[in-house]
């Protein structure tokens, strides 16, 4: 009944979400564009969401709870678009079929001048800025940590594991809080490694285990398991359920890894992720219902300021 009451509350908020406003910022003499949404206080907390590969920051808007989670509690969000519908995160092969920004983007600078001017134009408490993402958006996520961990208060990362190639060049100036997201059936980023059962997917991928290894390493963290929690299956008719697996790590240097067994290449939700979502789940694997992805970010974001 709880799911239910939450899925009306987030319709409820849909309607009743603060309009959004476009606006664009010079990048290297590229304007760029996004699109951010700020409550009526200043200096709050500002949660910057990526879109996946073939997106834009409208599909965040529309597809994930982020507006009406950010309207609840106060923050701002901005939804930024990528060129091509991509973003240069750190890999140079992004998979056969799916054709990446235009050579020499730089969304590090863009990202970054985008909370700059957040902040100085008062609108973003500096202590309390946050970046996640999903798949190619996750990608960027943990780009973004690694090269500009000074930014930031914490990641979020959904449906997206390193490759050696980002792992090698990933040098944060801090620790930084890190959440993984993954689904277990994910046929263009496998949980296992390597290369997905999809003709998008590119090569090369650590496991999420790998991944989730490499993160409490630079943290600082023990590397075995902490706490292991099985989370209610409030949607057993997906057939997907969610494991919450925390890190023993120092204060203020968490990382959690929220294994979604048997999900798909989607953001776990409570209403749906794509326009169509049988044919999303044909192509991407089932979406999970048991967690919210943006509720279950933000919880994790507000514990570090």
């Amino acid at each position: 009944m709880r799911r239910w009451t939450l899925i009306g509350a987030l319709v409820a908020g849909l309607a009743a979400a603060p309009a959004a406003s476009a606006d664009t910022i010079d990048v290297n003499g590229a304007m760029r564009s996004y699109t951010v949404q700020l409550p009526a206080k200043r200096s709050v907390p500002l949660v910057v969401v990526l879109h996946g590969k073939t997106q834009r920051g409208a599909d965040m808007i529309a597809r994930t709870a982020w507006p009406q989670v950010a309207k609840r509690e106060g923050f701002a969000v901005a939804f930024p678009d990528g060129l091509n519908h991509a973003w240069a995160d750190a890999r140079t092969k992004a998979g056969p079929a799916l054709r990446g920004p235009p050579p020499g983007t730089d969304d590090v600078a863009f990202i970054a001048k985008l909370v700059e001017k957040l902040v100085a134009n008062g609108t973003a408490d500096p202590k309390r800025v946050y970046i996640t993402g999903i798949s190619n958006g996750g990608a960027m996520a943990m780009t973004l940590a690694c090269a500009r961990a000074d930014l930031f208060a914490a990641a979020a990362s959904v449906v997206m594991n390193l490759t050696e190639e980002t792992a090698v060049t990933c040098h944060p100036s801090r620790p930084l809080p890190m959440l993984l997201m993954n689904g277990t059936a994910d046929p263009l980023v496998p949980y296992e490694g390597g290369r997905g059962s999809s003709y998008f997917a590119a090569d090369g991928f650590w496991s999420t285990e790998e991944t989730l290894a490499f993160w409490r390493k630079l943290n600082g963290c023990e590397i075995d398991d902490g706490e292991v929690t099985d989370l209610p299956d409030k949607a057993p008719a997906e057939q997907s359920t969610v494991t919450r697996i925390t890190s023993r790590c120092p204060k203020g240097h968490d990382v959690v890894l929220y294994r979604v067994k048997g999900g798909g290449h989607r953001m776990p939700g409570f209403a749906p992720d794509a326009r169509f979502p049988r044919v999303a789940t044909g192509l991407l694997g089932p979406q999970n219902g048991d967690i919210d992805g943006a509720e279950t970010i933000w919880t994790f974001f507000s514990q570090f300021p």
